[in-house]
């Protein structure tokens, strides 16, 4: 008995894959440039300056290694309250126009220190937060705050007062809640839910994770927007 031949399914050409690119600025580069207290220490010149700031260990150090793809770039320490200074860092940022054309962006990440539960005394935290106080003020060159929110803990009282600050000091904002990667489907959805609510801002908080990297296209896509001069 002749066996019948199988049939075969012409399929087409073999797919091809290429991997997306997002377009706008991408950082290519950071270093530290220098860390200071008072007015007089800042940097000279018209730099662009993105800062960030958080409660002491809401993984600010971590969030900033994970964005600039630059491990150790800021201190990531397991003592809250390490961070005692106003630390710029270098970022440069290429935007490819075409095969003949790029645009290129230098900007200062400005590390604010973490407020609270700092191991200090109370005359040093007072300290810290009037040069804090200072620089969110008084530097012209800040386009754009980040506050950070651990998104483990979404309604602490001491977030809420740095908020409302921030927001009486007509300080633009984006926020951003860390540690992504600890909370379940069920707690991210009721606690961004809960941040929505407590800290409202023209843009959506963008929900980052340092260890999986979940959220740095978004907050780059957010950065960009200063850079190119979409939105001052």
């Amino acid at each position: 008995m002749q066996k019948k031949k199988k049939s075969i399914k012409h399929m087409g050409p073999k797919p091809q894959y290429t991997r997306k690119e997002v377009s706008g600025p991408r950082i290519i580069a950071a270093k530290y440039n220098t860390s200071c207290v008072k007015a007089d220490q800042y940097p000279e010149g018209d730099t662009v300056e993105i800062a960030f700031l958080g409660r002491s260990n809401v993984g600010k150090s971590s969030l900033i290694n994970s964005l600039c793809n630059h491990r150790g770039l800021a201190l990531v320490s397991g003592q809250p309250g390490k961070t005692k200074t106003i630390n710029y860092f270098d970022i440069e940022s290429k935007e490819v126009i075409s095969e003949t054309e790029e645009r290129r962006y230098n900007w200062f990440l400005v590390d604010l220190p973490g407020y609270g539960f700092a191991k200090t005394n109370k005359g040093n935290r007072n300290l810290w937060a009037s040069f804090i106080a200072d620089y969110i003020l008084n530097s012209e060159r800040l386009m754009l705050l980040c506050l950070l929110i651990d998104g483990r803990h979404p309604g602490m009282p001491i977030d809420k007062v740095a908020y409302d600050w921030l927001i009486e000091a007509g300080v633009p904002l984006q926020i951003i809640v860390t540690k992504a990667d600890k909370l379940t489907a069920k707690e991210k959805s009721v606690n961004l839910a809960i941040i929505k609510d407590l800290y409202p801002t023209g843009t959506p908080p963008i929900l980052y994770s340092s260890l999986k990297h979940t959220g740095r296209e978004l907050l780059q896509q957010r950065i960009n927007k200063v850079l190119v001069g979409e939105e001052a």
